[in-house]
């Protein structure tokens, strides 16, 4: 049974031991009412924080997740796959819950309503532990306070997928679509690691191909880029752009594609060259891929999964 009350208390005070993360990740839980091309509905609970830190733990890091939730969600935390007390849970007035409705069976075209929204996240809210990364695994632009980004760049590297600061909410409808990042430009340069999918790469750029998009972030000032595509993942660090095809044998735990991806990849580059980073972060999503939810096999499942499907590559 979850001790819900605990976790709120932790962050309410300092933590009397400083705690070291590979990576700290930092978003909302969503309910999503997940609609089919067939109109099947699914109540599932999403959101990239739940995603990216499974993905993480999964592969044997250290990893802590920062989430804010009306005390009447906090059974939310059971989606979370990390040890309780690594997970830093805020209150909010109110949570975030989507309405997700795809049109075909490959989940690659859908329209979005945002139903309520959690509250921003403040530098108040972030923990005092030290973490190596800081994951901004964001839904909805508007879900981090002004500065976050340059603030936490002061304490260790930062991690953006862009999902959320390109997707907005209506105010009146909640009807979610995507628009340009204003401050990309100037944000960019605190960036170490940014994270993609290949339609978010041309609207921050204006362009269709991946490689030119992933150069153009590089001249804006991030480190390294990842861009997803339903084949293959792309990841260049400054010096050489790589590719690892994605090889899911279906397709039936598409969500959450890009943030397991993303994850695995900056914690595997603390440990790798970003080839080898990319072939673990790609065999885990290809994994993730066929079975529903957050990713909850092990680093020797991964490895087992490259041996099977990855032959051609070299660990």
């Amino acid at each position: 049974m979850w001790s819900y009350k605990k976790i709120t208390n932790k962050v309410k005070k300092k933590v009397s031991v400083m705690k070291k993360y590979e990576s700290l990740t930092i978003g909302h839980i969503s309910l999503d009412f997940n609609i089919d091309y067939l109109d099947h509905q699914i109540v599932e609970l999403g959101g990239a924080v739940i995603y990216s830190s499974a993905s993480a733990y999964a592969l044997g890091h250290k990893v802590g997740a920062v989430t804010k939730l009306a005390p009447q969600d906090k059974d939310r935390l059971r989606a979370l796959v990390l040890p309780t007390e690594d997970i830093f849970c805020i209150d909010s007035p109110t949570s975030t819950s989507i309405r997700n409705k795809y049109f075909t069976a490959d989940k690659e075209r859908r329209e979005c309503k945002c139903l309520s929204r959690g509250a921003p996240f403040t530098l108040a809210d972030i923990p005092e532990v030290e973490s190596d990364i800081y994951h901004f695994a964001g839904l909805i632009y508007g879900d981090y306070e002004d500065g976050l980004i340059p603030e936490l760049a002061k304490k260790g590297k930062i991690a953006v997928d862009v999902q959320g600061f390109l997707r907005h909410a209506d105010k009146t409808d909640g009807h979610m679509y995507f628009e340009d990042w204003k401050d990309k430009r100037k944000l960019m340069p605190y960036i170490h690691f940014l994270k993609t999918d290949a339609a978010e790469a041309e609207i921050l750029t204006g362009q269709k191909d991946r490689v030119t998009a992933a150069k153009m972030f590089y001249d804006w000032g991030a480190k390294e880029i990842v861009i997803t595509h339903n084949t293959e993942v792309l990841a260049y660090d400054g010096k050489t752009v790589y590719t690892c095809p994605i090889k899911a044998r279906n397709l039936s735990g598409r969500s959450g594609r890009g943030d397991t991806t993303f994850a695995a990849y900056i914690t595997e580059r603390n440990l790798a060259d970003a080839y080898t980073a990319l072939l673990w972060a790609t065999a885990t999503v290809s994994a993730k891929m066929e079975t529903p939810g957050a990713y909850q096999g092990s680093r020797a499942d991964v490895q087992n999964y490259i041996h099977e499907f990855y032959k051609e590559f070299s660990l």
